[in-house]
């Protein structure tokens, strides 16, 4: 059994809203505003227990108190966050105008950094009470913001991997054939909440021509003996996230099939060898394809290699042509190349890697061969 990683502290939540603040300065912006979603938990621990019209929203600028602005009648729970010693609240009442009392803590006349789920209601409302603001989304402005994790962070991360490894050991000795894609999907579901997942984010089953869909969902088709099938799923275990993906065979493959596999397995050790400080994340793309190219299917690998994950399991940065952002130790993502032939079946295999400060190190480590399933 893992042991169960320390909670952060208020220290901890101080020191990331501190640094999110000088970061948002030194890209020219006069401040962050944070509303529900993933930058506010990973900020505070804050966590709105429903999704709300009312305004909630933390407001963060270099030189001054960090201000969590809440309805009244969420303001007990938001005082009960972890990081919420580390800021001032001011609550609003229903009938009034959060925006006016919003208002005096922005600069007039300034551009701020906007977490990307921000209600449209909320930014226009503050517009209306000061027009001379302006706003960019944070995955624009601060893309990195969350990218960079600390030995605490990459703990409940490579606790996550570990769980999704024993999910998938256990799969492996279900019955797969006469079975709906949703009957295994939800023995995987099952399988993560076992092993401490105390959310599933997704359960991808493609089996045979659905696995040539690479974000299929798990569906009402009977899984037949010679199928290959896509396995593709994660969640949240202590808060951060897990994300596999493994490619099995109901019975023996073809030799075609077994060597559509061979190919994405080295073309996936190919990207995550490109892992390492200074890299730039397109090399880690171009890596992984250079590989699946070179065997002639470089059309039919139709997606990025790869996403960041933290506190949800897609953040930047991202694993694709284009991404010139240099690879810094402590950043998490996954290499997940894939090969997809319509009509007939695709191939991917996915580990989270971290980056280390010379090189690359695997958070997945369950086998990558061509398991063969019943």
């Amino acid at each position: 059994m893992t042991r169960e990683p320390a909670p952060f502290t208020t220290e901890d939540y101080a020191a990331r809203m501190a640094v999110a603040a000088r970061t948002a300065a030194d890209a020219g912006l006069a401040g962050l505003l944070i509303a529900p979603g993933p930058d506010l938990t990973h900020l505070t621990g804050y966590r709105p227990t429903a999704e709300t019209e009312r305004l909630t929203l933390l407001v963060l600028a270099v030189g001054r108190e960090p201000v969590l602005v809440v309805p009244a009648l969420e303001a007990p729970d938001a005082a009960k966050a972890p990081g919420a010693a580390a800021l001032a609240l001011r609550d609003w009442t229903d009938g009034k105008n959060p925006y006016a009392l919003t208002a005096p803590l922005l600069d007039a006349a300034g551009r701020f950094g906007v977490s990307d789920n921000t209600w449209a209601l909320h930014l226009l409302g503050l517009q209306q009470e000061l027009p001379a603001t302006s706003y960019a989304p944070l995955t624009d402005a601060l893309p990195m913001l969350r990218a960079v994790k600390d030995g605490r962070e990459l703990e409940r991360l490579a606790a996550a991997g570990a769980a999704a490894d024993a999910a998938y050991a256990q799969i492996l000795h279900v019955p797969f054939a006469g079975r709906r894609e949703s009957e295994v999907a939800e023995d995987l579901a099952a399988l993560l909440r076992a092993h401490g997942h105390s959310q599933v984010d997704f359960t991808v089953v493609g089996s045979g021509p659905n696995g040539a869909n690479p974000h299929h969902e798990a569906g009402e088709r009977v899984i037949r003996h010679g199928d290959m099938i896509v396995l593709d799923f994660g969640g949240l275990r202590y808060g951060y996230g897990s994300d596999i993906s493994r490619t099995v065979h109901v019975g023996e493959p073809t030799a075609e099939e077994q060597r559509v596999h061979d190919v994405v397995r080295e073309a996936q050790q190919a990207g995550v060898a490109a892992v390492r400080p200074g890299v730039s994340c397109q090399e880690v793309d171009r890596a992984a394809r250079a590989v699946i190219t070179g065997f002639g299917y470089g059309d039919r690998f139709i997606h990025r290699t790869g996403h960041g994950i933290g506190v949800t399991t897609h953040e930047p940065p991202y694993m694709v042509e284009g991404e010139e952002q240099p690879l810094v130790p402590g950043m998490c993502f996954s290499v997940e190349p894939g090969i997809y032939l319509p009509g007939r079946f695709g191939v991917r295999i996915e580990d989270i890697v971290t980056v280390t400060e010379d090189g690359g190190r695997r958070l997945n480590n369950a086998p990558r061969e061509l398991a063969i399933v019943e």
